[in-house]
């Protein structure tokens, strides 16, 4: 049966990122991947994404970016999961090249950033995005604009978008507070706003909140999975693992992106720590992931803290 089209309204849940296992050679260990995205299948999670940043989009060959999508794609497209295509690049054209080569693998939703080397005005901004739409062949776009983007769009500035780029269903990014909600959904109402899973249970309640491309599906994409569910079932239950999530965070995480580790760099040392997927926590040169070492004390933490995601 032919799935229904991702829309705005439809473009919800849990889905997991794609991480990027790379070999002490330096070189992507494709079978390691291919077991990676069996896995998240397995989990039942609303859908797979490639080439987010933890997918380290900025940091492959075109050949291996042309070899990522093929693979989730052929996975996805046999098991019936939807799954979105990250055709970002801090370079507009090798962002839109991507994408003209990926049009036949018929994602759910083709990701995009905005160029970042020169940031682009407003004007500027729909130029880019009007041309990505062109060539996406109907295929919907959604906007990752996490706080790491050189630009993050205020809430109004989605608004430009409404009329001039329809096929825009959705957005990544860092919820901000009750202030920023609610210029949210006066200006990006009109989109699926996804936020970090560990922030997900209070984005539900406060109505902002679709989903999430999610980091919590890095410690264990199943358990990710049903905390989304329970949060319409038990939304006080959710909210209470949440605080766990965030307390695992403040002791765990937090230190290291505070020591200067990067958004990949975290991502990864959460698969490790969780185990549901296997992925060595290192990235790709220049770029420097968190000590393997450091692994088996944070798990201890995780385990006290989060039960939920470390059964069977």
């Amino acid at each position: 049966m032919e799935k229904e089209k991702l829309t705005a309204s439809n473009l919800r849940g849990n889905w997991a990122t794609l991480l990027l296992p790379i070999c002490a050679d330096q070189s992507i260990d494709f079978n390691l991947l291919e077991t990676e995205i069996d896995r998240l299948i397995s989990a039942k999670v609303d859908g797979i994404y490639s080439n987010g940043t933890a997918g380290e989009f900025h940091n492959q060959t075109e050949a291996e970016f042309d070899r990522i999508a093929e693979l989730l794609a052929i996975k996805c497209t046999k098991a019936g999961t939807r799954f979105q295509v990250g055709c970002s690049h801090p370079s507009p054209i090798i962002s839109l090249q991507r994408m003209k080569r990926t049009v036949s693998l018929k994602p759910d939703a083709f990701q995009v950033i905005m160029p970042d080397w020169v940031v682009l005005s407003g004007e500027e901004q729909l130029q880019f995005l009007t041309k990505m739409e062109s060539e996406a062949n109907g295929i919907p776009l959604v906007l990752y604009n996490p706080p790491h983007a050189k630009l993050e769009l205020k809430p109004i500035d989605y608004a430009k978008f409404k009329s001039a780029v329809p096929t825009l269903i959705g957005t990544k990014v860092l919820s901000r507070g009750s202030e920023w909600e609610d210029e949210m959904k006066t200006h990006a109402g009109h989109l699926s706003i996804f936020i970090p899973g560990h922030f997900l249970a209070s984005g539900v309640k406060t109505g902002i909140a679709a989903g999430a491309y999610s980091n919590i599906a890095c410690i264990n994409a199943a358990a990710a999975q049903w905390h989304w569910q329970l949060m319409s079932t038990d939304i006080e239950e959710a909210l209470r693992i949440q605080e766990q999530l965030l307390e695992f965070f403040r002791q765990c995480i937090f230190p290291y992106a505070n020591a200067g580790y990067s958004s990949p760099a975290l991502d990864k040392f959460l698969a490790a720590v969780g185990g549901y997927i296997e992925i060595p926590t290192r990235l790709r040169w220049p770029y420097r992931g968190i000590p393997e070492a450091d692994v088996p004390s944070a798990r201890e933490i995780a385990r006290a803290l989060l039960p939920e995601f470390f059964k069977g």
